[in-house]
């Protein structure tokens, strides 16, 4: 997946606005962070922690919690351009 896909599928919820944070572009909805793409050219999205433990755990090849804090509050690295359409969308759909 590249990542005009993955912002064109962020986008698409509703009420989502792309906006900035740190310099890279990062989609809100009320004005709260759900997903953006991190330094490293990778897309994240802030899930529920259960949430990250569950899809981690089944696509630990894709996903990871970002490292540290961030990571324990739910934010959660994707490697999308190895994803799938499908994948990212639930993703972003938990996010949401």
């Amino acid at each position: 997946m590249t990542s005009a896909q993955f912002r064109k599928l962020a986008l698409a919820q509703p009420e989502a606005l792309e906006s900035s944070h740190f310099g890279k572009a990062d989609f809100r909805v009320r004005n709260r962070i759900f997903a953006g793409f991190m330094a490293d050219g990778f897309g994240y999205v802030k899930l529920k922690p259960e949430q990250q433990e569950m899809v981690c755990a089944a696509e630990g090849k894709l996903i990871s919690p970002i490292p540290g804090g961030w990571g324990r509050q739910g934010w959660t690295r994707i490697d999308h351009p190895k994803a799938d359409v499908a994948l990212v969308k639930s993703l972003l759909l938990m996010a949401w």
